[in-house]
């Protein structure tokens, strides 16, 4: 198997998540690139304030709109350190991201590659190229410490 050197982009995704640990949130950490700049950051913050949509990727994608000033991320990139789930799939697909990084794969939650595979549906209007594995140990055991601690 050959290991690819993680890029920067999923380091910073990477170093969102350990925040979010260290606030109690579940590890996961998400960021937008556009044109090789990084212009959004944003890690899960489900649970203060209460938000069930307060996932890293919903999260990195409002900061990434509010600084374009487009619903559309057109030509932008998103790493993230966890398949995605199917409401982010499908945020996503409707902000017409082109590619999508995500580094552990999840057989619970997950809906890229695994469940519901939002972007192989035919009401899917908007495909991303698709990208899995960079940086996916340290996020997995990222996420095996947090829930390690916890029970």
């Amino acid at each position: 198997m050959t290991r690819w050197p993680i890029p920067q982009a999923m380091e910073t995704a990477l170093q969102a998540a350990r925040r979010a640990a260290d606030g109690g949130e579940v590890p996961i950490g998400a960021v937008v690139v556009k044109d090789g700049e990084v212009i959004a950051i944003a890690a899960n913050r489900t649970r203060s304030p209460p938000d069930p949509t307060g996932h890293a990727e919903i999260r990195a994608m409002r900061l990434a709109a509010e600084r374009l000033d487009d619903e559309r991320l057109t030509g932008c990139d998103l790493y993230v350190t966890l398949e995605p789930c199917a409401m982010c799939a499908g945020a996503i697909s409707h902000a017409r991201i082109a590619r999508l990084y995500y580094a552990a794969s999840d057989p619970k939650g997950g809906a890229v590659e695994r469940g519901a595979r939002v972007f192989e549906q035919e009401q899917c209007l908007h495909k991303p190229e698709v990208y899995s594995g960079m940086g996916e140990g340290e996020a997995a055991e990222l996420l095996r410490g947090f829930f390690r601690e916890r029970r």
